[in-house]
């Protein structure tokens, strides 16, 4: 199948690039960025902005899926860009119809999962992340009320260590989740699988290793 991959440069973008072609499947990808990967025939390479409406509109041409996995890195500061990107995909999706489903990665602590961390990971969100999750916020907030098929992707603390495909999926909140951390490989895997074959439609999934 066709998979778009937004914001493809890096972490776990990167990472999903890697993951669908193992899966042999065919991939674009829009980032700004060059991205750090052997030619591959299946791959092809879009440099752009997911913010720029035809940039955005090019990269879901031929897509029968779409995974969005936005980052601004280590940076802690406020940011618009999760925000920017939802607004313009909500107005591409009612201009173009597109039914194909998107598999948006945010993370754990993002909308209503906050309230559902820890004493001190709650302080580290107040403090450290709180601008950069807001945004992300705002972003699930556009995407699940508008009319696009769509999954919020919700990984705990993010590791770079090998693929496992052992991590645990839960598609509601509740006391005692305890989200921890998740390699950023089984986080690609998740979400190529949910383009494959998306289960999740329409659900906040949390995702952890431990």
């Amino acid at each position: 199948m066709n998979i778009t991959i937004i914001g493809a440069s890096a972490g776990v973008g990167l990472e999903t690039v890697k993951r669908a072609l193992d899966r042999n499947h065919n991939v674009t990808t829009l980032s700004r960025s060059e991205i750090a990967l052997p030619s591959n025939p299946n791959l092809t390479m879009q440099k752009g902005s997911a913010t720029n409406k035809a940039d955005l509109i090019k990269s879901l041409e031929k897509a029968d899926a779409v995974v969005v996995a936005l980052g601004t890195g280590k940076s802690m500061k406020a940011t618009s860009l999760y925000s920017d990107f939802g607004k313009l995909l909500v107005e591409v999706q009612k201009e173009t119809n597109t039914q194909i489903p998107f598999i948006v990665l945010t993370g754990f602590g993002a909308g209503e999962s906050g309230k559902y961390n820890g004493f001190f990971m709650k302080l580290f969100f107040k403090f450290l992340l709180k601008d950069v999750y807001d945004d992300k916020t705002k972003m699930e907030e556009m995407i699940t009320n508008s009319k696009m098929k769509w999954e919020i992707v919700r990984p705990g603390i993010l590791k770079d260590k090998p693929l496992t495909e052992k991590y645990r999926v839960e598609n509601k909140l509740f006391n005692g989740i305890n989200i921890g951390s998740i390699n950023r490989a089984d986080v690609a895997d998740f979400m190529v699988k949910q383009a494959e074959n998306p289960t999740e439609l329409y659900k906040y999934v949390s995702l952890s290793n431990t």
